[in-house]
């Protein structure tokens, strides 16, 4: 019987399993994918909108070269976390179903085909949300040269690209596959930038369109992919298309809650948060808590790893009875 298995190894997850192991509390970690598969879906060259020190896990420091760590200084950084903690992860090992009740729980996980049953006395979810874009529901999505991550611009070298979104990664994707040679049209269905753009990408992109450079097709909506052009509806109704070898769509994601929701927990239909106690962080299913982004529902932004790598001590406290520390803030809020 373990103490705690926790569903997910992004910083989240390891920081949970860090707090646990502290207390004495024996943790096995799976997931579906590597350690910190997120972050291997970033841009190959993105660099982190925090400083290292607030990504950093358990005390152990996180060194980097320059002010912000790069995709690549954290995934070596979160290696080393794993290592140095000695936190038992089992990748490439997707929980499947969560059955029994607090204190008793039987986590089945599927390894290469075959299942594996584990027992544990409390659930931690914090499954992220990578795995579950935000669809747009139209033809030709699932196409081979349409994608909703985004790597680097190298591939898309002369060719034309369609990048569809209004956030941050829209206006960084675009910029990056016009500074590797392609030729690019963003599309959005409002009138402008929906969400908050880094203060260093907006005037960029908005000198790229100015002079040329980048298209930028605002007020329509994509209604179709096909092989070679993207199809776009106006406000007006007006139909016209957008030549396409590559389509990238920034169009975010939501929280995976498939196993919150199968083990019984209540999702609401508006906000996508699961019901939990924001002090201790257990769902309406007692024994089972949330951590990381999941928290946050569909406002992915009000959760980082800033201050979700705190939320292990909270669900710590409450599996030895003890009070919850402060919930922590993030630099957003403080510049805000």
């Amino acid at each position: 019987m373990i103490d705690v298995v926790i569903v997910g190894a992004g910083p989240c997850g390891l920081a949970a399993a860090i707090s646990a192991r502290r207390a004495g509390l024996d943790a096995l970690v799976f997931d579906a994918e590597c350690v910190v598969s997120s972050i291997t879906h970033y841009p190959t060259y993105a660099t982190f909108f925090s400083t290292a020190e607030k990504l950093s896990l358990g005390g152990l420091p996180f060194i980097t070269s320059g002010e912000k760590p790069s995709r690549r200084d954290a995934l070596a950084y979160y290696r080393t976390v794993v290592r140095y903690f000695e936190i038992p992860v089992r990748q490439y090992e997707p929980v499947v179903r969560i059955d029994g009740v607090d204190g008793a729980f039987v986590v089945r996980t599927n390894r290469r085909g075959a299942e594996h049953v584990t027992n544990a006395r409390a659930v931690i979810v914090a499954t992220g949300y990578w795995g579950s874009p935000n669809r747009l529901g139209v033809p030709g999505e699932h196409l081979p040269h349409v994608t909703h991550a985004y790597r680097e611009g190298h591939y898309a070298f002369q060719q034309n690209a369609v990048v569809v979104g209004g956030g941050n990664s829209a206006a960084e994707a675009a910029l990056d596959l016009w500074r590797a040679g392609a030729h690019v049209t963003l599309v959005h269905f409002g009138s402008t930038f929906d969400k908050k753009i880094k203060p260093w990408v907006l005037p960029d992109f908005t000198n790229r369109v100015a002079e040329g450079s980048i298209g930028a097709i605002w007020n329509n909506r994509v209604v179709e992919i096909g092989p070679e052009n993207v199809t776009l509806r106006s406000a007006d109704g007006t139909i016209s298309a957008v030549p396409a070898d590559h389509v990238f769509l920034m169009t975010g994601f939501a929280p995976n809650v498939d196993l919150l929701r199968q083990v019984g927990v209540t999702i609401d239909s508006a906000t996508g948060i699961p019901r939990h106690d924001p002090t201790t962080l257990e769902t309406d299913v007692p024994g089972v808590f949330i951590a990381g982004v999941v928290n946050a529902g569909y406002d992915a932004n009000k959760v980082f790893i800033e201050n979700g790598r705190f939320h292990g001590d909270q669900i710590v406290a409450k599996l030895l009875g003890k009070p919850a520390p402060p919930a922590a803030k993030i630099s957003r809020d403080l510049d805000s």
